[in-house]
């Protein structure tokens, strides 16, 4: 809804510019409305973050978790453990955990660390363990089509733009949004990508690979790894 309210703005011209979380935009892009800047990419990982004083986690209670990409992980991780939804931002998600509604809370370490949060960090999960939201940490700057891109140029970062439509592509090809049990992270290295992906099937069975290949395919390769998931959960 928000997204869409700032679309709004930026058709009726209140607006040139709007930034987001670029793991909270949808995945199909509108030409009328592209996306003109990538932000240089915070540090992409989940974070756990356990209430104040505590050093444990407490079992008896449910981690909160909002996203079913984390929460498919979470449980592959720690088979058997609670979790249950969790709503709001960032501060209320953060008083409902310290209140002693949940043992932890699943949250971008990202946002926690734009929030000057970061000492509420417990623990960082590692791609190989947690595989990021297609675009987690990124900001993406959206404009009209007729929006002079140059003036952008200071704040776009080329390795997270290939990295952010890299991912995209994944979660798109699966016909997933930012909601979706999908997850995508890629990496640059000189003129290859790295691409880790990760789908969830309607069982709930999660099938995950990895290609590399040139930066200038890497939106096609991402569309042939989730092809390939596809195929294996036939």
């Amino acid at each position: 809804l928000f997204v869409r309210e700032l679309d709004a703005a930026l058709r009726e011209g209140q607006v040139d510019l709007t930034v987001h979380s670029c793991k909270d935009l949808p995945m199909e892009e509108d030409p009328a409305l592209p996306l003109a800047a990538f932000s240089r990419r915070e540090d992409p990982r989940d974070a756990l973050v356990l209430p104040l004083g505590q050093a444990e986690i407490d079992w008896a209670k449910p981690v909160g978790c909002a996203s079913p990409r984390r929460s498919l992980q979470l449980r592959a991780l720690y088979p058997g453990i609670q979790v249950a939804p969790i709503r709001g931002n960032v501060t209320t998600r953060l008083q409902k955990l310290d209140e002693g509604q949940f043992s932890a809370l699943i949250l971008a370490a990202a946002g926690l660390r734009r929030l000057g949060l970061e000492e509420r960090i417990s623990r960082l999960f590692s791609p190989e363990e947690m595989l990021p939201a297609a675009g987690q940490g990124i900001l993406a700057v959206q404009s009209r089509a007729d929006f002079d891109r140059a003036l952008l140029a200071c704040v776009d970062d080329p390795d997270s733009r290939d990295c952010a439509r890299s991912e995209r592509a994944f979660v798109r090809a699966l016909g997933g949004g930012c909601s979706a049990p999908t997850a995508a992270y890629a990496t640059v290295a000189g003129d290859v990508i790295t691409l880790r992906g990760m789908w969830a099937d309607a069982r709930g069975r999660l099938h995950r690979g990895v290609v590399s290949g040139s930066r200038k395919e890497g939106p096609a390769l991402a569309e042939g790894l989730a092809r390939q998931l596809r195929e294996e959960a036939l």
